[in-house]
């Protein structure tokens, strides 16, 4: 009966009180209980303050009372203690008995006192959020140094004091000698010390020891003991070179308008990553590096330019890339591949390339001179004070290549007086490439970009791993490297709509025009994108040759997908703007705007193939040096670039153009004016930043691969990803070893007027007796002109005119083009014999 009762309860309690209600009390008790919860955090952070302040108190009162105290406790129970407390003559009573008798006297002694800060600096980072130190590595070096000090106290003064090195000590210290010896003991202690010294504090006792003289006299004269190459691994000096900067002189010959107390800087590593300097007290906080690097705890004495507000520094040297566990990029497919029709079916199994393919390119994280930036900013304050402009606020932001000093000046100051300075701050700094960006859009602010002394690479592969990229939803992504604030810098192609890039030799821009094409095979299906390149130099485009049947396009029956011909170039060009065309003609049929409504209309088979209808992909035309077609060709190239850049956006054709001679008979205003997109790496001159940019800067970049990038509003300065011919040559080869489509995407063919094809008109019976000497003539001379012929063949301008009108009939000229000289179809006169033979 009893146990139906209680049946009957627990029924009636489970009616009453709902799962519902109960599993959210549960979870807010587990909320609770967890150190999650701020209360718990908060709570248990001022518990451990509070211990750690009684343990230093019963430590050192144990010292004094641990005589009759531990008699107490050895000899009674907690028990009786609780009724009878009299005897103990610690300061905290029984609690700091037990404590003293727990951590010292069975512990470690006179080390005990070691382990207070680890409880404390817990206790504060728990109840404040605030990480005094690395709580990690403070507690390894903490137990480590609490053992080593323990069993020293033991070994060297257990038969005066055995009390200071506590039971832990004695009895280590014990079965050390019971084994090994005391010289043995002494051995590993000794041994103990110089491996923490060089596997947890980097210090190295023997870096100062000499070797004996017979020694020193085996050694190699110019060997040099490092594991690494001033050139494989930057240098981060401490200590700064004034003589380079300031003409030799010394620190204290800089003239400021009065003498200030000398302030101190101290430079940690906490969590912060913004570092405010205040006028009286300075403390730099450094955001951790992504690799452990070891603390920095020094002083550093300057003397300061007096500037009237805050100097605040920025870190963004150090910023940690978000990168994804994954060994390829998240492919995104934006076009709707969850339809019916798939693009990549007959390329089903395609494998994207490999993050492994790309190179690593280890760098050591140097940290920012604190030393350096405060030098530069005093020589900046100074150069202006000189001049008579005052300053209220002045910032640095450090980035991997330039720092950037960010100014307000006082009340009443013009820009133009600090933008005419230039060559003055570059002259004090004595540093290559000063920029002065006056004012910095969108900021109210001066910018002064100062190169760095030490400018870090950016690798590809840090890049293309980053979240931002792999997850990055633009149809063409584009990554062109970081800015200046350290942050991965992307854009989409298809949105530009064309790309203009300009620099002088040797500056990054093939490497750029490198980095834009392995950002799209890392990102794109062969199915949704070909690439038409030219490569009038031969040797910088020929590593994809081996990706001819996955992405490149081109005309019909030529051999090479990689176009270096220039007539080749003309032909591809007008085959372009017919397929530009042909697109738009799909465009009207399907009634459609652009290319992705179309394909995913054709995806969701609303298109019928029957009517001509086709999957359409981007189409990115590459051209490495467009100086030689414009010299070569001039009108012939310069129409149908114009033509494609006006017309070919909406159809998902996109240039790519690049010239070292960013002139203005190369870039012409038809060309400029269809690129609002434009990447400049270092000019020679302003003329050619102007040309490119139309603006001053260019001149200034430092080279490697410093660039910027106007996007047709503001200027960016971006650091481009490094990516060498090896690793293109590795991802080439890893995609030309997998199933391939049958054939390139075939280019529509055109045949024009001047392709040296025959004419209808011509009859080879009728032609004048002198056709072949004014064929001769033309071709030496290459000038289709009317009236060479009727100078040099003393004739008539009818029989001229006949003569050239045979010519064009023939293939040998082009069409008339006004008061120009027609073009001369045939390069030289051994071509001209084999063509007259065959006609």
């Amino acid at each position: 009966m009893a146990g139906r009762k209680k049946t009957e309860k627990l029924k009636d309690f489970d009616s009453k009180v709902e799962p519902e209600k109960l599993l959210p009390n549960m979870q807010e008790t587990k909320e609770i209980i967890s150190l999650n919860n701020e209360r718990t955090r908060k709570s248990v952070g001022f518990f451990l303050m509070v211990l750690s302040m009684a343990m230093l108190v019963s430590f050192i009162s144990f010292f004094f009372s641990w005589s009759s105290d531990q008699d107490h406790l050895a000899s009674h129970s907690y028990q009786e203690y609780q009724d009878e407390t009299g005897g103990i003559e610690n300061a905290l009573g029984l609690l700091g008995a037990w404590l003293g008798y727990v951590f010292v006297h069975n512990g470690f002694g006179l080390a005990a006192f070691f382990l207070i800060p680890l409880i404390s600096f817990l206790g504060i980072y728990l109840f404040f959020d605030y990480k005094p130190v690395k709580l990690v590595r403070f507690a390894i070096h903490t137990l480590l140094f609490t053992v080593f000090f323990s069993l020293t106290l033991a070994l060297v003064l257990h038969k005066w004091f055995p009390l200071l090195g506590g039971a832990f000590g004695y009895f280590g210290v014990q079965n050390l000698t019971g084994w090994i010896g005391t010289i043995g003991t002494i051995l590993f202690l000794l041994v103990y010390a110089v491996l923490y010294s060089l596997l947890f504090l980097n210090l190295n006792p023997f870096d100062k020891m000499k070797l004996p003289g017979f020694l020193q006299n085996s050694l190699p004269e110019n060997k040099v003991d490092t594991p690494f190459s001033s050139e494989d691994l930057p240098v981060n000096e401490d200590i700064i070179d004034l003589d380079a900067i300031i003409g030799k002189q010394e620190i204290k010959e800089l003239k400021t308008p009065e003498p200030l107390p000398e302030i101190t800087l101290k430079v940690i590593k906490p969590t912060e990553s913004v570092i405010e300097t205040q006028a009286s007290n300075v403390e730099l906080e450094l955001e951790p590096t992504a690799t452990e690097l070891e603390d920095i705890d020094e002083e550093i004495t300057i003397t300061p330019i007096e500037v009237e507000g805050e100097f605040v520094i920025e870190d963004n040297t150090q910023k940690e890339e978000l990168l994804l566990d994954k060994n390829t990029v998240n492919h995104g497919d934006h076009i709707g591949l969850d339809t019916e029709f798939d693009p990549k079916l007959e390329l089903s199994n395609y494998q994207f390339p490999t993050l492994d393919l790309l190179k690593d390119y280890e760098q050591v994280k140097a940290e920012i001179d604190v030393q350096e930036i405060e030098k530069s900013k005093n020589l900046i304050v100074e150069t202006l004070s000189n001049y008579k402009i005052g300053i209220s606020k002045i910032k640095a932001s450090v980035g991997p290549t330039v720092t950037l000093y960010e100014i307000i000046p006082a009340p009443g100051v013009k820009i133009s007086k600090i933008k005419n300075l230039e060559d003055d701050i570059a002259l004090s700094l004595a540093a290559l490439g000063i920029r002065i960006i006056a004012p910095i859009p969108g900021k109210g602010t001066i910018g002064i970009e100062v190169p760095n002394t030490n400018p870090e690479m950016v690798p590809m592969k840090s890049v293309l791993a980053s979240a931002k990229f792999q997850n990055s939803n633009f149809e063409l992504p584009v990554a062109l490297g970081k800015t200046i604030s350290n942050e991965i810098f992307i854009v989409d192609l298809a949105k530009m709509p064309h790309l203009l890039m300009a620099g002088a030799t040797g500056q990054g821009k093939s490497v750029g025009l490198n980095a834009i094409l392995v950002s799209l095979l890392y990102k794109k299906h062969p199915a949704y994108i070909k690439f038409v390149l030219v490569d009038p130099k031969k040797v910088e485009l020929t590593l994809y040759n081996k990706i001819e049947r996955h992405f490149l396009a081109k005309l019909p029956g030529d051999g090479d997908a990689i176009i270096t011909d220039n007539d080749k170039v003309i032909h591809t060009l007008n085959s372009l703007c017919v397929e530009m065309d042909n697109r738009y003609k799909l465009l009207q049929d399907a009634m459609v705007r652009n290319i992705v409504e179309y394909n995913q209309k054709f995806i969701k088979r609303k298109l019928n193939p029957e009517n001509g209808h086709k999957y359409l992909p981007y189409i990115v035309v590459v051209i490495d040096e467009v100086a030689d077609l414009m010299m070569t060709a001039g009108k012939e190239i310069e129409t149908p670039i114009a033509r494609i850049a006006q017309l070919a956006r909406a159809i998902g054709i996109h240039l790519i153009l690049a010239t070292q001679r960013p002139s203005v008979n190369v870039i012409t205003g038809m060309i400029k004016a269809n690129f609002p997109s434009r990447i400049a790496f270092r000019v020679t001159s302003k003329i050619d930043s102007r040309t490119i940019l139309d603006a001053n800067g260019a001149d200034q970049l430092i080279g490697k691969g410093d660039m910027l990038y106007s996007g047709g509003n503001d200027t960016i300065r971006l650091q481009c990803p490094f990516v060498d011919t090896p690793e293109v040559d590795a991802i080439c080869d890893f995609i030309g070893e997998q199933r391939a489509f049958p054939y390139p995407y075939i280019l529509p063919e055109v045949i024009e007027e001047n392709q040296g094809i025959r004419g209808e008109g011509f009859d080879p019976n009728e032609r004048d007796e002198l056709f072949e000497d004014a064929a001769r003539l033309i071709v030496s001379s290459q000038s289709g002109s009317t009236s060479l012929i009727q100078r040099k063949l003393k004739l008539g301008y009818n029989r001229a005119g006949r003569l050239m009108d045979q010519l064009e009939d023939a293939g040998i000229v082009g069409p008339a083009q006004g008061s120009k000289p027609r073009n001369v179809n045939i390069s030289d006169e051994y071509a001209l014999e084999q063509f007259l033979q065959n006609l």
